[in-house]
């Protein structure tokens, strides 16, 4: 109760000021950024700049993000989203209120209260690139949210006028779980995914890498990426065996920590396993870890989306499999979409990294049937189709 009318109360406090900032008049040549992760909203700004698309942009950032594009970016209008200071809040919600395009990249529960003029667009340039867990409308945790607090979810997803998707497959996904319609999705492919095919990008993120842990240049690289659980952001432990990982694998590989975003404390476990265990889960961008990593082990992360683009082993580790089915939901099959073998305990995960028991061929399906839209010119797709 106390959760529902405190969301109640900055909805109506952004309503309030929405409908006062709706009276002044749009720009035609603004557009507003919504961002929770910086990547694909950045790869959109950085087309804009080279194709000279002449547009004010404004972003609007968590507090994650607000550093990176302020040291990034100090050319553009930024502002921290929810901000305390009311200044900050009611400029953010002026900009929402009077800019032709808002792209956000998550959900955000402001849209189930506000009304845009006629000719604004809201495009969802969502996070992730493909989908094992379920969200959104389909995530089974709503069943136990309160009856507004589901009909503001649906208003949400309404207020969507494109989706921007990287495949046939991710947009059957969003069919499902944002009550899409044909007619409202953008086939230009995911705008990060250009990354995988700029060389010279890759090449400067690799040295990059090594310059900053040298550590990491002559062993190969395992990349831990599990995704959150819901009841453990604040307490979560690591199920890996990683004494023993060091143990047996230490000679030849490190380990690379990558915690998701959400995860608010972790166990110092850097410390207790040093020159085998980095803990890199406040880096920005995970794309530029997977570049060095020779061997992906996750459960329900998006991420083996983006990394079947390098055609290189992924091991599957949903040690809560069945609970996680009951609460959260995956999608169709779990066994029949990942790319890679699943494993219950560190004893596998050992056995096959040792023995290379991987099929390669699997993770190549996978990524032409989940990236088939990014093909590189992803960003270019976007801004020809949105501001030409």
């Amino acid at each position: 109760m106390a959760r529902e009318f405190a969301i109640w109360l900055y909805l109506e406090f952004f309503k309030a000021i929405f409908r006062v900032c709706n009276l002044f008049p749009l720009k035609e040549n603004k557009v507003t950024f919504v961002v929770s992760f910086s990547q694909n909203p950045e790869y959109i700004y950085e087309e804009m700049k080279r194709q000279h698309i002449q547009y004010k942009s404004v972003f609007i950032c968590t507090k994650r993000t607000f550093p990176y594009f302020q040291k990034r970016y100090p050319e553009i209008d930024l502002y921290e989203f929810e901000s305390a200071n009311p200044i900050e809040a009611i400029k953010s919600i002026y900009h929402i209120a009077t800019s032709k395009f808002i792209i956000i990249d998550n959900y955000y529960g402001f849209l189930s209260v506000t009304e845009f003029k006629q000719g604004v667009k809201c495009i969802q340039l969502w996070h992730a690139a493909g989908a094992l867990k379920k969200f959104a409308l389909q995530d089974r945790t709503i069943s136990h949210r309160s009856k507004n607090a589901k009909l503001r979810f649906e208003k949400v997803y309404s207020k969507f006028d494109k989706v921007v998707v990287g495949s046939d497959a991710l947009t059957e996904v969003y069919k499902e779980a944002f009550n899409l319609k044909d007619d409202k999705v953008l086939k230009t492919g995911i705008p990060r995914t250009d990354f995988f095919y700029d060389t010279h990008q890759k090449n400067r993120m690799v040295q990059k890498i090594y310059a900053e842990n040298p550590k990491l240049k002559n062993k190969k690289v395992i990349l831990y990426a599990p995704t959150f659980r819901d009841n453990h952001l604040d307490d979560y432990h690591i199920k890996l065996d990683i004494k023993r990982m060091q143990k047996e694998l230490g000679d030849e590989y490190v380990l690379i920590v990558r915690l998701h975003p959400a995860v608010n404390q972790v166990e110092e476990f850097g410390n207790m396993f040093s020159d085998f265990v980095y803990d890199y889960s406040a880096h920005p961008n995970v794309n530029e870890l997977l570049l060095i990593t020779d061997v992906l082990i996750t459960d329900y992360s998006s991420i083996p989306f983006e990394f079947s683009l390098l055609e290189k082993p992924m091991i599957f580790f949903p040690y809560d499999l069945k609970e996680y089915e009951g609460e959260r939901g995956v999608w169709s099959g779990y066994g029949q979409m990942v790319p890679g073998p699943i494993v219950f305990s560190t004893h596998e995960i050992i056995s096959l990294i040792k023995d290379e028991q991987f099929d390669l061929e699997l993770v190549r399906a996978f990524s032409e049937k989940w990236n088939s839209y990014s093909r590189g010119e992803s960003s270019k797709k976007f801004v020809n189709q949105i501001f030409s």
